[in-house]
């Protein structure tokens, strides 16, 4: 009898926990956005019924600006978001279990103020460069700087945190250069900036995408359907990014200013950060003091998801 009541525990408990993958893997998987280069395939999943023909439920959230995505995050109310290995370093750290699945293809970059002078990277030593602080911006002007001999000591970090006036200190001649994602940095360059450098040229892969460990473990299938959807939107937008020009202002609120000049993004297949990009943002988090913790590369990643790849 004690054998049979045992065998009876065991079969309920396996029944409950298929019943609830199976009520997680219907659930939508929450999903946080912003406006940005990096966000153009999932939004084009969306309204192009991709996500749907994969039979997975997605619901994504637009984020003015990564604070709020954060606290999203950690509040527990969104499954994953694009987000950046910063981000991932603080979240480990803080206790958050949330795993790195994939890079995702946004772009940052470096433009001079018009009447500057300055035409290349050489010519910041020294000058004022509009960004936010200890952020993936900064990160990714360091990193570009190295790029043309320049130690983060070497230039002045002048912190703009609300991208909209960046912007407008560049335009004005505030402060002689600034580090803008998409679609602003095109924005600055259809007004006469000098574009002069980015980090899709430059070999800088820093954005990811995060899903949590709970997502993973219950929601898998649904995740590896969300990947299919995006590659297939991803692989439509590069065989004619054209088509999309007027998507990019009536659908992802991109500056009308930029229909014509934006320069896509050549989207790539759903692939793992390397170990080489992770060292070296993880460096430079110690570098900055903005991180004590002893973080590897195999606490952050999680390749589940992208594994048919």
């Amino acid at each position: 009898m004690k054998r049979l009541f045992l065998l009876c525990c065991c079969f309920a408990l396996c029944v409950l926990s298929l019943q609830a993958r199976g009520q997680n893997e219907t659930t939508p998987l929450r999903v946080g956005i912003m406006p940005d280069a990096d966000s153009l395939p999932f939004m084009i999943a969306d309204d192009h019924g991709f996500f749907e023909r994969e039979n997975v439920k997605v619901e994504l959230i637009v984020f003015s600006n990564p604070q709020e995505r954060d606290a999203a995050l950690q509040a527990g109310r969104l499954d994953g978001t694009i987000s950046d290995l910063l981000a991932a370093a603080f979240l480990h750290a803080g206790g958050y279990d949330f795993k790195v699945t994939s890079l995702t293809d946004g772009r940052y970059g470096i433009a001079a103020y018009a009447r500057s002078g300055i035409r290349n990277l050489a010519g910041l030593r020294g000058k004022r460069i509009g960004l936010s602080t200890n952020t993936i911006i900064q990160y990714t002007v360091d990193a570009q700087l190295e790029s043309a001999g320049i130690s983060m000591s070497e230039y002045e970090a002048v912190a703009i945190p609300r991208m909209p006036l960046r912007l407008e200190m560049l335009q004005t001649g505030q402060i002689e250069a600034a580090s803008l994602p998409e679609p602003l940095l095109t924005a600055a360059v259809a007004q006469g900036a000098v574009l002069l450098s980015t980090t899709d040229t430059t070999g800088i892969d820093a954005g990811v995408m995060l899903f949590s460990k709970k997502s993973l473990d219950t929601k898998l299938n649904s995740i590896k359907a969300f990947y299919r959807a995006y590659y297939k939107a991803a692989m439509q937008i590069n065989a004619n990014p054209d088509a999309y020009r007027d998507y990019l202002v009536e659908h992802a609120a991109f500056p009308a200013a930029i229909r014509n000049a934006y320069r896509f993004v050549q989207y790539r297949k759903p692939t793992m950060v390397g170990e080489d990009q992770v060292r070296k943002a993880l460096n430079w988090l110690k570098a900055r003091k903005l991180l004590e913790a002893d973080i590897s590369y195999t606490d952050l990643i999680d390749r589940r998801a992208i594994s048919e790849w």
